[in-house]
Order: structure tokens, then sequence, then C-alpha cells
């Protein structure tokens, strides 16, 4: 949250929103913002749903095809669900398109050292949660680099996860 309070910014898209935590964490400090929220699971909406948070539009969706008009959004931010994604360029390249010029991406998600990355990228597809791939620092800098982002600021947290910073 004390990186959104450095950014000025009227709409917010939080893509893999979940059970909307963090949407309704932004609606509490941010009142007069403009929030929306899409998630891959039906019952995770729900629960969202349920938290009757005022004026948060909630999608079904995924974060390879997202329903906004370009440049609709001037923060988007993704927690924990990136290691989901199975096309991860693809939703890269859709944050971009929807991010407005200047707009920021806020990407969170956990990460490992090498070699327990390694053996866990091995048995994360049979996992029954839907990982796909724990990425490096270096793989989520070249896909923020490749699709345009700019100003990429990349930090560890904590020991398991990672918070990225970049702007379009």
């Amino acid at each position: 949250m004390n990186t959104l309070a450095a950014l000025r910014f009227s709409s917010v898209l939080d893509v893999g929103c979940g059970t909307g935590e963090i949407l309704s964490a932004i609606r509490k400090r941010y009142p007069t913002a403009s929030l929306c929220g899409i998630d891959i699971s039906q019952e995770m909406l729900k629960q969202a749903e349920e938290k009757r948070m005022a004026n948060v539009k909630l999608y079904l969706g995924d974060a390879e095809h997202l329903p906004f008009e370009n440049a609709e959004f001037d923060v988007l931010i993704c927690t924990d669900s990136f290691h989901h994604y199975p096309e991860p360029q693809r939703a890269i390249e859709e944050f971009y398109r929807v991010l407005q010029k200047d707009g920021y991406l806020l990407l969170a998600d956990f990460v490992k050292p090498f070699p327990v990355r390694q053996l866990m990228n091995i048995f994360l597809p049979f996992s029954s949660e839907g990982d796909v791939k724990i990425y490096s620092r270096r793989e989520i800098i070249s896909f923020l680099r490749q699709n345009g982002f700019r100003d990429i600021q990349y930090q560890k947290i904590n020991k398991s996860s990672y918070l990225t910073v970049a702007k379009k």
C-alpha cells in the first residue's frame, strides 16, 4: 500500500483479484478511485462480491485476454497470481495495453532461489492449484522490457516475495 500511496492515480485494475482483499483495502484508503478487479475463478469473485465494496466492478476473465479498452487504467496491480499464467508474455502485453501512458504496473509474486525454483518448476505443473511456473528476477524484467515497460524497479520484499514497479 505504501508503493501505491506514492503514485497519482484515479483508476486501478487488480488482475487476479481473488477474494478482493487488495481492492477492499484500496477502497477504504481511496474512496473516489475507480476500481476494477478481474479473476478467472467464479468462486473467488463470489467471495469478493460478499465484501460489498462500494463502486468496485468485478469481472470474470483471464489476464491474457483482458476485457478492457486500451489505456483505461492509471495503475494495474497483479499480486500472487502471475505464477498461474500459462502465457505470461501475453499477460504482460495485456497489462501494457490497458495502462494509460505513464501508468504503473505493480507486480508482486513469490520467488525462490535458483535451485529451489528449478526443482519447484519441475513439479508445479502437477499441482492441483493451477500453478505454472515461478519466475526469476531476470525473467520478470525481461518480460517487462520486451513489452516497452521502463523505469523497472524489482525488489525482494521478504524471503519469498518480490515487488516490481514499472512504468508504461
